[in-house]
C-alpha cells in the first residue's frame, strides 16, 4: 500500500492549530461586560481589553494563520 503524505508538515499543522487558539482567546477576551438589566450601563464594555487588547489578538491569530498556510518550506 502507498503511504498517503500530508498536504503540510507537522510545524505547519502546529503552527494553523496555535493560530486557531489564539483566534479563540481573543473572543474570549471581548466576551462579557454585559448588563443583565437593560436599565443598567456596565461601562466595562468599553474597556480596554474589549475595545484595544482581544481585536489586537484576533488579528494576530489571523495573520499566524495565513503565515501557517502559505509558508513555503525550503527543504
Amino acid at each position: 500500500m502507498n503511504k498517503k503524505e500530508f498536504l503540510y508538515n507537522n510545524k505547519r499543522y502546529i503552527f494553523l492549530l496555535l493560530s486557531i487558539l489564539i483566534i479563540g482567546l481573543g473572543f474570549l477576551l471581548m466576551s462579557g461586560g454585559g448588563s443583565d438589566n437593560p436599565e443598567i450601563f456596565n461601562d466595562q464594555i468599553y474597556s480596554f481589553r474589549r475595545i484595544r487588547l482581544a481585536p489586537l489578538v484576533v488579528i494576530s491569530g489571523f495573520v499566524l494563520c495565513i503565515i501557517s498556510i502559505l509558508y513555503n518550506d525550503k527543504d
